[in-house]
């Protein structure tokens, strides 16, 4: 006897295709906590060096870099951005017809 599997095809948003609450707004602290994790690989910090800089605990750094995303909200992400010297602007602009409801949506700019 075979068994057939049903394939779904995922969205761009894994959250949304989990069923998360608000995934637009979790995909975006995701994606920026992924950049943050990056920066301090890049600039070679130990957790230690980089709760120094981000006046974090290690443990959180380690939250951070394991992609904890409950231990972290968008404005503390912000912060941390800033600590790492990183300008963070928000747009706010009317949805497009095209789009049924407003979303929440994370750019950024790769500047070295």
């Amino acid at each position: 006897m075979s068994i057939k599997e049903k394939i779904h095809r995922g969205s761009a948003n894994v959250f949304a295709d989990l069923g998360v609450a608000h995934p637009e707004r979790v995909l975006a602290r995701a994606e920026i906590m992924s950049r943050i994790s990056g920066i301090i690989k890049e600039r070679g910090f130990t957790q230690k060096e980089a709760s120094v800089l981000l006046g974090i605990p290690q443990s959180k750094v380690s939250c951070l870099m394991n992609g904890k995303l409950a231990m972290f909200s968008l404005d503390h992400l912000f912060e941390l951005l800033n600590a790492l010297d990183k300008d963070v602007e928000i747009i706010i602009k009317e949805k497009t017809k095209k789009e049924k409801f407003a979303t929440t949506h994370v750019s950024m700019l790769v500047c070295r």
